[in-house]
């Protein structure tokens, strides 16, 4: 027989101990009521609950009192506060003192039983802490992850050029620490440069370097990216964000293997390896003449494309607890865990921000969750209301459903229509995303920034023209 979870009530209300206890049977548990602090306490010494439910302002003591007794027994009940004069400074203490959550009155009792679920399942699941581990790490299941390894592997004895492709937030810097640290240069510094954070006329120096009087501003000698990563790495983020002028200077530097500092005269060796990384296609860029071909022959020997978080549900469990444990042990926190129909919830949403999303939430959950286990509820609004794969198939049907009826009544030429409708979405949607930034709205759909202005203002003219 199944024994049932304790939970015990702190309430001088008559009524209130009365619609509590009763709800909580209903739902399943063994219930005890008390009306004053010091009767809960005398029951503490020889009996334990796995949730105690209790006012804060009671006859003969504090009801938060409850927390001193039980840490002086050593024993570790989530205590649930509930109170009929809520306020900030009331709420900061309770939660200080140690309160599992904090309800005010007058509180809706699936809200209590909510709360109360949580902090039962967390007295009864308590796992043994492991030992924490660097928040770089490359972790996954899924058979797109395992060819990641097994690649990596594979590179472990060369310094061969890598040109890490994917989407934002996919985790490619990740797997450059992982290519360097398996490697001949491992014992190298790895130094990273987003190129595409550096104002273009600032990224010639910071990636080679300047001499004292170079230009404006130049007061000294600096050393460049190159000149940090020798015997290492070098990790360019964002290739593809470079400018066509400092790609032919780069390009050159590959061929020859060494280069000068701006301004200067000494010839200096490129000891690197070049790993490089970008979420836009080059093969488009090429096309548009904004990528030199022969730089993209240079970088992409070995080519690592990272499949995006959506693709690979099953990776999503071990790399949230890993972020949860990580989030746990930098902030100091106590560890949590999801629940599995959490899991399942996270397994269905589309993750556009990918693995940095997910490492981003894991973060906000080991802060906000209120129990050691987090429930579907417990999400942002924002995220749980966030359509899952259905959302997709409802898309194209409804596209399907347009297509159909504009056949039918005959009208001329579909595909512009349905491009221009879905290009415009797509731009607002990124713009608004981004507030604006229209370089990182370009980033996020997979565009050059001019080909976004370009689009933008065809939009704008055919807007005007109708």
């Amino acid at each position: 027989m199944v024994e049932l979870a304790r939970v015990w009530i702190v309430d001088d209300d008559e009524a209130i101990r009365f619609v509590l206890e009763r709800s909580l049977k209903r739902a399943g548990y063994a219930v005890k009521a008390f009306s004053t602090v010091g009767s809960i306490l005398t029951a503490l010494e020889t009996a334990e609950p796995q949730a105690i439910v209790t006012d804060i302002r009671l006859p003969d003591a504090d009801g938060l009192s409850v927390l001193d007794r039980l840490e002086s027994l050593g024993k570790d009940v989530p205590v649930i506060a509930i109170t009929g004069f809520s306020d900030l400074d009331q709420a900061v203490a309770a939660f200080k003192q140690g309160v599992f959550d904090y309800i005010a009155k007058p509180f809706d009792l699936e809200q209590v039983l909510s709360v109360v679920a949580r902090a039962v399942a967390g007295a009864r699941s308590q796992p043994a802490p492991m030992p924490p581990t660097s928040g770089h790490r490359l972790i996954g299941e899924s058979s797109a992850m395992q060819e990641v390894f097994r690649t990596i592997g594979r590179l472990s004895r060369t310094a061969i050029s890598v040109l890490i492709t994917g989407e934002t937030g996919s985790g490619k810097e990740v797997v450059a620490r992982a290519l360097h640290e398996h490697s001949p240069r491992a014992g190298g510094s790895f130094v990273a440069l987003n190129t595409a954070a550096v104002p273009a006329e600032l990224l010639e120096s910071e990636l080679f370097g300047h001499e004292r009087g170079a230009f404006t501003g130049a007061h000294a000698r600096r050393s460049g990216r190159f000149e940090e990563a020798s015997g290492g790495t070098l990790f360019l983020d964002e290739i593809g964000d470079m400018p066509l002028a400092l790609q032919t200077r780069l390009l050159r530097v590959l061929a020859e293997g060494d280069y000068y500092r701006v301004g200067g005269r000494d010839l200096l060796s490129a000891d690197v390896r070049i790993i490089a990384a970008t979420h836009q296609n080059l093969e488009a860029k090429i096309a548009d003449g904004s990528f030199r071909e022969d730089l993209f022959h240079r970088l992409n020997v070995i080519n690592i494309a990272l499949p995006p978080l959506r693709e690979r549900p099953a990776d999503i469990p071990a790399l949230a607890q890993h972020f949860l444990q990580v989030a746990a042990h930098d902030m100091a926190l106590e560890e949590k865990r999801f629940r599995p129909e959490t899991i399942e919830r996270l397994q269905k949403l589309p993750w556009p921000g990918n693995i940095r999303q997910l490492q981003n939430l894991c973060q906000q959950m080991c802060v906000m969750a209120p129990g050691e286990q987090i429930f579907p509820d417990d999400l942002p609004m924002d995220l749980a209301q966030q359509p899952g794969n259905g959302a997709h198939e409802g898309w194209s049907e409804s596209l399907r459903d347009w297509m159909r009826q504009s056949l039918q009544a005959g009208r001329p030429e579909l595909m512009a229509v349905a491009r221009e409708q879905m290009e415009r979405v797509a731009f607002d949607c990124a713009l608004e995303f981004t507030n604006g930034k229209r370089i990182e709205a370009a980033r996020l759909l997979g565009l050059g920034r001019n080909t976004l202005t370009r689009k933008l203002k065809e939009l704008e003219e055919a807007a005007a023209e109708s």
